[in-house]
């Protein structure tokens, strides 16, 4: 039951190629899955030069870097950018095609994508785009604490627009990923927006008006949730073991607490889609690129749960 399953290298100017090589040249994580990674190979070689490692994986060059230097790694390029986005492109074509039962993504540069005159809010928002799927979601996980946003993406004004339907799919969404991680039976717990979950009205009617239902209609779906909760208070819950997701209302609520409690080991994972894709939680990281300063240790997370995943849905669909 070893998968296989694609690698993006990310923004070939920032850290992602870096940390892949790194990771998959650890033979632990080499033998979990028959990675491909998705890139140029002189993006590779460059990097594997710059870190002194050598990845074991097939490598499906995408021809897009043939006259790659050293020289554009740490800056800000229209090129790489365009590049990074048509990795994650032909990645998920892939997995859509059936030929990599998941995918596992390095950093993109926003900016770097945007000076094509590409609009492009994250991975999740255009790996979803490219499914077709309106429902997508962002999950976080690390050994400790999984989290899943409602809002991501979005100023913090919309994000407080909030609506019950919206909430109950992210709750079902959840609690339906969390098998594939090995978490079958999930406790959730359903953040609260306002201060103490509003504190019935004193500080807000949004947690009474909209959160409290949904939470009320996904009990009646039969999944174990509940709250509204204080956000100070529910995180240092989970992390005690009282919860096994927490439910952000938006993308500040669930990051800040995933990004201080482990943020060399957090995970990005996609949810709502019809593929498996998982990503390191960090950037491009232009600062130190090229100067194997980056660890790969958020890579290896990524890589280990990608293909974790994919073993744990394969073993679902043949149960079925």
């Amino acid at each position: 039951m070893i998968p296989r399953v694609a690698v993006t290298l990310g923004d070939p100017a920032g850290i992602g190629p870096e940390v892949v090589v790194k990771a998959l040249a650890d033979p632990g994580i080499a033998a979990l899955a028959r990675w491909v990674v998705v890139g140029d190979e002189p993006v590779i070689r460059c990097a594997e030069r710059i870190t002194g490692a050598r990845m074991e994986a097939e490598i499906a060059d995408q021809g897009q870097m043939r006259n790659f230097a050293p020289d554009r790694i740490g800056k800000l390029d229209a090129a790489c950018g365009l590049a990074g986005l048509g990795y994650v492109a032909e990645a998920t074509r892939m997995c859509l095609r059936g030929e990599t039962d998941a995918m596992v993504t390095a950093p993109l540069n926003k900016e770097a994508v945007a000076l094509n005159g590409i609009a492009f809010s994250g991975h999740t928002e255009y790996i979803a785009e490219l499914c077709g799927s309106a429902d997508s979601r962002m999950l976080l996980v690390s050994d400790r604490l999984r989290v899943v946003h409602v809002s991501t993406h979005v100023s913090l004004r919309e994000a407080c627009h909030l609506g019950v339907e919206r909430i109950l799919r992210t709750i079902e969404l959840g609690a339906e990923a969390m098998p594939l991680i090995g978490i079958p039976n999930p406790r959730i717990a359903v953040c609260g927006l306002n201060p103490h979950a509003g504190e019935h009205g004193l500080f807000g009617t949004e947690d009474g008006e909209y959160i409290v239902p949904a939470i009320r209609a996904a009990r009646e779906r039969g999944i174990n949730a509940d709250g509204p909760h204080a956000g100070d208070t529910v995180f240092l819950r989970a992390v005690r073991g009282h919860y096994d997701l927490v439910v952000a209302m938006y993308h500040d609520q669930g990051h800040i607490p995933m990004k201080l409690l482990d943020f060399d080991r957090g995970v990005n994972v996609s949810i709502g889609l019809p593929i498996i894709r998982t990503s390191v939680d960090h950037g491009t990281a232009f600062d130190i690129a090229g100067r194997n300063l980056a660890g790969p240790e958020s890579m290896k997370c990524a890589l280990e749960l990608g293909a974790r995943m994919a073993r744990n849905r394969r073993v679902t669909i043949h149960a079925g």
